[in-house]
């Protein structure tokens, strides 16, 4: 049963995180629609690291809540997890983040409008600039997951705080660019649910690369000599 904790947690800590954060994003709109004050980039920003924090800390214990494919692939790459296991834990995450997609769907239906908080690219950005937008972002995001959770010689009771922070500042730097995901599953979920897949593999490609490279970067010149 150890494992299908760790499967559900990852199942439930990206819903959760995707419907909060999307979810936010589709308040914005309805709020703006309504002529009302609406959340903004910050508000969308402090939406999405709360519920990182939040996630990490009620579910971490259970199964590390990468609660993002990009997380996950780094770990397989580095040898922190195998690859059967990665390959389920990215199941569960776009099972989760699927779910928070149609659900945001049947409780916002007007924010079609914005494909229920999917990312896309800022007006007059280049593929190739959201790309390496997510990359930076991400290689940020994972370093300090490495850095705090990973490596046992730092302080674990501060990694909630750590990384929902870098969530809020990724969100905040890249949001006008390419929304800032830092996480496949967070545009996978809401894309679902609106069909909206136009550059999709943005998405996937500029995380996981930033993912995988934070992972090696950290292995090869932070981490202790021997795993253990």
């Amino acid at each position: 049963m150890g494992a299908y904790r760790k499967y559900v947690s990852e199942f439930l800590g990206t819903f959760a995180l995707i419907f909060i954060g999307a979810g936010s994003a589709c308040a914005n709109y309805n709020l703006g629609q309504s002529g009302g004050q609406g959340l903004g980039l910050l508000g969308i920003a402090l939406a999405f690291g709360f519920a990182v924090v939040a996630i990490v800390y009620s579910l971490g214990y259970i199964s590390g809540s990468h609660i993002n494919p990009a997380i996950t692939v780094s770990m397989v790459v580095t040898n922190r997890m195998d690859a059967q296991t990665g390959f389920m834990y990215i199941v569960s995450q776009l099972g989760g983040a699927a779910f928070a997609g149609y659900l945001l769907k049947t409780l916002f239906p007007a924010a079609i409008a914005i494909n229920f908080g999917t990312c896309g690219l800022g007006s007059g950005v280049s593929i190739m600039q959201g790309i390496i937008m997510e990359v930076i972002v991400t290689f940020l995001l994972v370093f300090v997951v490495y850095a705090t959770v990973i490596d046992k010689r730092a302080t674990a009771t501060l990694a909630g705080l750590a990384i929902g922070l870098v969530v809020v500042l990724g969100v905040i730097v890249g949001g006008t660019v390419s929304g800032g995901s830092m996480n496949p599953a967070v545009v996978f979920g809401p894309a679902l649910a609106s069909g909206h897949f136009d550059n999709h593999y943005v998405w996937w490609l500029g995380p996981i690369a930033g993912g995988v490279l934070a992972g090696i970067v950290y292995e090869n010149f932070f981490a202790e000599s021997k795993k253990k």
